[in-house]
């Protein structure tokens, strides 16, 4: 019998990557750079992180100069960490990712960052992000593919591949978990999820130039710098090639046609092309 998937409360208190500030303040530098190049700075936007957990990356959208920024989530233990260092320059709420307690249209900016896998119904999720992204609003997502060989959460090679009563078995064989919560999506899967709104892909662009998106840590050292020069040059033929297997997804999602305001890069930036 299947086990039925319910919220994961207090998520932070079990995934202690969740708490590790140094790792998730460079995603967020990532993610701001991503932004700032596909709209423009942050100032003076109302931005929200849904699924903020310990709110490092919220405070961090924050001090970019959103001007109200918002964290939400149904972890209250990381929700009240954050509070308690944040809670000056970002509003926590407790709140379930299908019914977002805001307005239509009142949000400018909202990250959805390594979250979609985590919750019950994505698509639910997503409808929700979408009613609230005022109409020229951008939602930042990324978004792990279930076809790339290293589970991040585990670190088990193929984990994301198997049904889930194996995979069940597979982290319990390694004593990683008593079960594989976890529901990652393929490119298509994904594509599907984000029919309803304009996307650009950001996977490329950040791999070949990581110092432009503060993503030093991808590839760092001599070796890093040669594999980015490498990308950066690569025809964008063969970049395409490696898209089904690339582990995250980086792309930035419209309600109405956008293109990139930021300059040209090695890589540009491409469009989804939905299902």
């Amino acid at each position: 019998m299947v086990k039925q998937r319910v919220a994961q409360l207090e998520y932070s208190e079990f995934q202690s990557a969740m708490l590790d500030e140094a790792k998730r303040r460079r995603k967020a530098a990532k993610i701001i750079a991503v932004l700032e190049h596909f709209h423009g700075p942050l100032g003076g936007l109302t931005v929200g992180d849904v699924g903020c957990s310990a709110g490092f990356i919220a405070d961090e959208l924050a001090q970019a100069g959103a001007k109200h920024t918002l964290g939400i989530d149904i972890d209250v233990p990381g929700l009240r960490k954050a509070a308690d260092r944040f809670g000056e320059r970002v509003a926590f709420v407790c709140g379930d990712g299908t019914a977002l307690p805001f307005p239509d249209g009142s949000i400018d900016v909202l990250v959805f960052n390594h979250i979609y896998e985590h919750v019950v119904d994505p698509d639910a999720v997503v409808a929700e992000m979408r009613r609230v992204l005022s109409d020229d609003g951008v939602l930042y997502l990324g978004l792990g593919n279930r076809l790339g060989v290293m589970e991040p959460h585990y670190k088990l090679p193929f984990l994301s591949y198997l049904p889930p009563a194996l995979a069940d078995r597979y982290v319990r064989a390694f004593g990683r978990a008593d079960h594989y919560y976890e529901r990652f999506r393929t490119r298509r899967g994904l594509r599907r999820m984000l029919r309803a709104f304009h996307v650009w892909d950001y996977t490329l662009p950040v791999l070949a130039t990581p110092t432009r998106f503060a993503g030093g840590e991808l590839f760092p050292g001599v070796v890093g710098k040669v594999v980015s020069t490498v990308l950066s040059r690569m025809p964008r033929e063969v970049l395409r090639l490696l898209l089904p297997v690339v582990p995250t997804y980086l792309w930035v999602a419209t309600k109405t046609p956008r293109r990139p305001a930021g300059a040209r890069l090695p890589q540009p930036p491409e469009r989804v092309r939905p299902l």
